[in-house]
């Protein structure tokens, strides 16, 4: 089970130079209140992008660092799993990201998204989307699980049930029989080659003196044709050469393209700060009739002339910008450019070292040929070429023992691979949790007052069923109604997954589900299911405090002064 223990961030979005904390496992019931834009929902987004490396809300990873300090946006998520002390941190400007676990950093050769993987497949055993659908719902920005497609939706079933193990070996069984079609075809190769060698060499031992002559012009002839296919692939290793040199030349300037791409991007950002400040004076003089410092009046003229000014300067700037942009769009285009001829230089060399190869390869044949044809040409055939049949023959029978045997391997993978694939072992496990999960969907509904009979199949495709038996689907009901089936779904995966002990974990966040899609009677209920609930901490964000507040253990309120979130605990 992950204990998430707690979440503090700072210049994160609206939040300033000094951490903000959430205690996450302190309270079984907190709610979470604030005035709209007071940074209520902050927590969702420190959670995901400390975790995932992205917002839970649509924003740019750029646009989570404060604007007003512009810098040093920090979150760090606490957590244990057994006897693991685990701790993330995630920042953005400078780009952080570490995992430390019991007071340890892991080892960070690998690159970020390695990294990333090993964080969610081998620590918290599950991704974005099934974080989102078990910890979190209610957001505007949220996906319900009967919105995913369906392939998304069986991904986070998989994650619940923790059989995405059988996609794992699906997805290596299948590597494995691409491996086993490639060693078939080059143990097929070299046994047509030695079966060829072998026919040749039975051939001038049965026909002796009188096939030496045809003998030697069939190795002429196999000499000149090899002779003639390194010839061609020199040649085209030539032309592979010049193509590459002209290449080259076309990006020699490279480097200085992607400098002054850079420092453009650094003026466009300059200009648009410039043009941000010009626009908060004009506003301010716009705005004002009165200092708000100094409560003195501030003369018309005085006014009007710093907006003209102000305007003058603010029309020069995006003037300016638009030149700019022009000019990083072109040099962008050049980049691409680069880029391209670079990938092409790769598969350019790629080619020449497989054309290298082949050459190497034929030459070693040629070499064996000539040997061969030596021998023919000044002897008569001997012991040593009767004993070179039988090893011939018998390199042919350890080749065929490795075709069968890798034929053998090659259907018992195709078996095991089959029952891997969706419609196998997945499905029946699935099929044996359907009923189980369906009933946890309707007892959940049930206790929300919502009187229907719903039901999954096994591709995740609901029925659903009035008491007078008439057919709906999800679509067709109400934001309240949906709402509820959402939170059915939502309890019925947490309370599979504490089943499984998959994705179990001691917390649950809703954002503003009171607010909108629940009446009275609704939230009634839905409250005292969150207080049947035992050994999580649920977090609720809304707006309904004077409604709510007296039936939480604890309540956090968001403030927001002078431009910054604040925590009043």
């Amino acid at each position: 089970m992950i204990i998430f223990k707690t979440v503090r961030w700072k210049n994160f979005l609206s939040t300033g130079n000094n951490f903000t904390e959430i205690q996450l496992d302190k309270d079984s019931t907190t709610l979470i209140i604030g005035e709209n834009g007071a940074g209520k929902s902050t927590i969702l987004d420190a959670l995901c992008f400390g975790l995932f490396g992205k917002a839970f809300r649509n924003i740019n990873k750029t646009q989570l660092v404060n604007t007003v300090n512009g810098t040093a946006a920090m979150v760090e998520v606490e957590f244990s799993i057994g006897s693991k002390n685990v701790k993330v941190i995630r920042g953005i400007k400078p780009n952080v990201f570490e995992i430390y676990i019991n007071d340890k950093m892991y080892n960070q050769d690998a690159n970020a998204r390695d990294y990333q993987k090993y964080l969610e497949q081998q620590i918290l055993k599950l991704n974005y989307r099934s974080f989102t659908q078990v910890v979190i719902l209610g957001s505007s920005t949220f996906i319900p699980f009967m919105q995913l497609k369906g392939r998304h939706r069986r991904e986070v079933v998989e994650e619940i049930l923790d059989i995405q193990i059988f996609s794992l070996m699906n997805m290596l069984l299948k590597q494995r029989l691409k491996t086993i079609d490639e060693d078939y075809r080059e143990v097929d190769h070299k046994y047509r080659l030695v079966e060829q060698e072998a026919n040749l060499k039975e051939k001038y031992v049965e026909d002796r003196e009188e096939n030496k002559r045809k003998l030697l012009i069939e190795k002429n002839n196999l000499i000149e044709i090899n002779e003639e296919e390194i010839f061609k692939k020199r040649r085209r290793i030539s032309d592979l050469q010049d193509d590459a040199n002209d290449m080259h030349t076309k990006i020699e300037n490279s480097t200085k393209v992607k400098n002054k791409y850079n420092k453009l991007k650094d003026i466009h950002s300059q200009l648009k700060e410039k043009h941000r400040s010009h626009t908060r004076l004009i506003k301010f003089f716009e705005s004002n009739e009165d200092c708000p410092t100094c409560q003195q009046h501030i003369n018309e003229s005085f006014k009007s002339g710093m907006i003209t000014t102000e305007n003058s300067k603010s029309d020069k700037i995006v003037s300016g910008m638009k030149e700019l942009v022009d000019e990083l769009n072109a040099t962008e285009a050049k980049i691409n450019i680069i880029n391209e001829v670079n990938k092409n230089i790769q598969t350019n060399n790629v080619e020449i070292a497989k054309e290298n190869s082949s050459i190497n390869q034929l030459e070693k044949f040629n070499a064996k040929l000539r040997s061969e044809h030596d021998s023919l040409k000044n002897g008569n055939v001997e012991k040593s070429d009767h004993n070179e049949v039988k090893r011939l023959q018998e390199s042919l029978n350890d080749l065929l023992k490795t075709k069968s045997k890798l034929k053998e391997e090659k259907t018992y993978s195709e078996a095991s691979r089959s029952m891997l694939q969706d419609t196998g072992i997945k499905t029946k496990i699935i099929k044996q949790y359907l009923p189980i999960m369906n009933k946890l969907i309707n007892t959940y509904l049930t206790s929300m007052e919502f009187y229907v009979n719903f039901t999954l199949d096994e591709n995740f495709e609901e029925t659903i069923k009035s008491r007078y038996r008439d057919d709906f689907s999800y679509t067709s009901f109400s934001e309240g109604e949906k709402m509820r089936i959402d939170l059915a779904l939502l309890f019925t995966w947490r309370a599979v997954a504490k089943m499984k002990n998959s994705t179990n974990t001691n917390l649950l966040i809703l954002d503003e589900i009171f607010d909108s899609s629940l009446d009275g009677t609704g939230t009634d209920e839905f409250l005292k299911i969150l207080n049947t609930l035992s050994d999580e901490n649920v977090f609720v964000i809304s707006h309904k405090q004077d409604q709510l507040v007296d039936k939480f253990r604890s309540t956090i309120r968001f403030n927001k002064i002078k431009n910054f979130s604040h925590v009043e605990e």
